[in-house]
């Protein structure tokens, strides 16, 4: 039985109709987002705060609601069907959906993928594998940003680390989230964390400003110097979604013109949460 007023509504289907409605919709609002300022940094306020909120907590739903569906044996497309349908049913659009061209509603990247991973029915999770899903909901026009690592059976320690420290890299950029620290005591944190672990942190990605369109200013760079950059005030709404590599920071990006890869074929993964600046810290939006 299908239930729609609650995220246990998952459908198993092989097929993955994607509504014309919704890719109307998703169509408009990329439309607006290409020819939106995004070099203004708009200030939330509280009406805009409590939009975002809900769709943040919407997409987080959505990927808890997705957990224990990801095994070895599913394929990244029906990871795509089920966020799709979910979306929809809870009267949201998913933001990636013909955002630049970009064909799915989901992001799904694996191993090597850093980014921008395209969900396909012929890629089948594989025992050992590392996933990254990332979702963005549109809920009453407010957007919402995460994304989750995700172990696929007996992964290696090495993989398995790699998750773990990435992870932290990100909960160190959230802590440096407050009045009156910069945007580069966010990235400075990270980059000390990764790199004394032997990692490298992405270059060519970064987080952004969201919440009114899907990306905004400023970007938040996932390495820098400390005490440099934007100051942070209250109302401010952006994503820390550091990408750390095993090997090194250069990357490739597919014939598909979306999927980027670490350019020595290392492993890469990421985390994401969408966070607002408060009078006195941070709320982790998407928490």
């Amino acid at each position: 039985m299908q239930k729609r007023n609650g995220l246990s509504w998952l459908r198993n289907t092989k097929k993955n109709p994607v509504d014309e409605t919704a890719q109307t919709v998703a169509q408009t609002y990329s439309h607006r987002q290409k020819h939106a300022n995004k070099r203004e940094i708009i200030i939330k306020n509280e009406t805009q705060i409590a939009g975002i909120r809900k769709s943040c907590h919407l997409t987080r739903d959505i990927l808890d609601a997705i957990t224990p569906r990801i095994a070895p044996g599913i394929t990244t497309e029906q990871i795509n069907t089920w966020v799709h349908e979910m979306t929809l049913a809870h009267g949201a659009i998913p933001a990636p959906l013909n955002y630049r061209g970009f064909p799915k509603s989901v992001c799904t990247s694996i191993n090597e993928v850093i980014c921008h991973g395209i969900p396909s029915p012929d890629r089948m999770l594989r025992e050992g594998d590392i996933l990254n899903v990332d979702v963005t909901s549109i809920l009453d026009g407010y957007y919402g940003d995460s994304s989750r690592m995700f172990l696929i059976g007996d992964v290696s320690s090495e993989a398995r680390k790699l998750v773990r420290v990435t992870r932290e890299c990100m909960e160190l950029g959230i802590a440096q989230v407050k009045p009156g620290n910069r945007l580069g005591d966010i990235g400075h944190a990270i980059q000390q964390h990764a790199e004394g672990h032997g990692y490298s942190v992405v270059r060519a990605f970064v987080g952004h400003g969201t919440g009114i369109h899907f990306h905004e200013a400023p970007d938040v760079m996932h390495y820098g110097a400390p005490h440099t950059g934007v100051e942070m005030i209250p109302g401010m709404v952006f994503t820390i979604e550091p990408m750390i590599n095993a090997g090194d920071y250069q990357i490739r990006t597919l014939s598909d013109g979306w999927t980027a890869v670490t350019a020595d074929g290392s492993l890469s993964a990421q985390w994401e949460h969408t966070v607002l600046v408060t009078e006195d810290g941070v709320e982790v939006l998407t928490a």
